[in-house]
C-alpha cells in the first residue's frame, strides 16, 4: 500500500458540494481507501489574471494499492464526471472540480503527464494548511515538512471553513 495525498479544489457551481462528491468519488476507487480528510478552507485564486470565485480545497490522503499514472487516471475521471473541461494551454482558469495528485508515497517523478512531489505545493496556502491538518509531518521530497512550508506561507489568504466535508 501507499499513501497518496490528493489536493481538491473547485470555484464554480457549489464547490463545497463539488468537494464532497470528489471525496465519494475517491472512497470509491478500487483496492483504495480514504484514510483522511482536511477540513474546507476558502482560498483567493493564485496565478491568474482575470477576476474569478474565490476556491474552496481540502486535502484527502489515501491508502492505495494503484500505480501513481493509474490514480491520476482515476482522478482526471472524477473531474470530468463533474464537466471539468481542461483546456491545452490555460492554466488557473475557474474549474468546478480539480484534483492534484501531491504526493504519491516518496515517488519523485517528472515527466510531460505526472509531476510527484506537485511541483507548485510548496508554495500554495490551500494545499500546505489542508495537508499540515491531516499529516503534519508529512514530507514534501527537496522541500521540507508540510507544517514547516506551512507557515512559510502565512501570508497568503485562506480561512478555515465552519463546516467539514460530507462525503458518506
Amino acid at each position: 500500500m501507499t499513501l497518496a495525498f490528493v489536493g481538491l479544489g473547485s470555484n464554480l457551481a457549489h464547490p463545497r458540494r463539488r468537494i464532497a462528491r470528489a471525496l465519494r468519488g475517491l472512497a470509491a476507487l478500487p483496492r483504495t481507501r480514504l484514510a483522511a480528510v482536511s477540513p474546507n478552507y476558502v482560498s483567493a485564486p493564485v496565478g491568474t489574471s482575470i477576476p474569478q470565485p474565490d476556491y474552496v480545497n481540502a486535502v484527502a490522503l489515501l491508502d492505495t494499492r494503484l500505480r501513481a499514472r493509474d490514480l491520476l487516471a482515476r482522478l482526471f475521471a472524477i473531474e470530468r464526471s463533474q464537466r471539468r473541461r481542461r483546456v491545452a494551454g490555460v492554466r488557473n482558469a475557474p474549474r468546478t472540480l480539480d484534483c492534484d495528485l501531491l504526493l504519491f508515497g516518496r515517488l519523485r517523478k517528472a515527466t510531460r503527464e505526472l509531476s510527484l512531489p506537485h511541483p507548485r505545493m510548496h508554495e500554495r496556502a490551500f494545499v500546505l494548511r489542508p495537508l499540515a491538518d491531516i499529516a503534519p509531518a508529512a514530507r514534501v521530497p527537496g522541500r521540507g515538512v508540510a507544517a514547516a512550508l506551512a507557515r512559510q506561507v502565512a501570508g497568503q489568504r485562506i480561512a478555515r471553513t465552519r463546516s467539514h466535508p460530507r462525503y458518506r
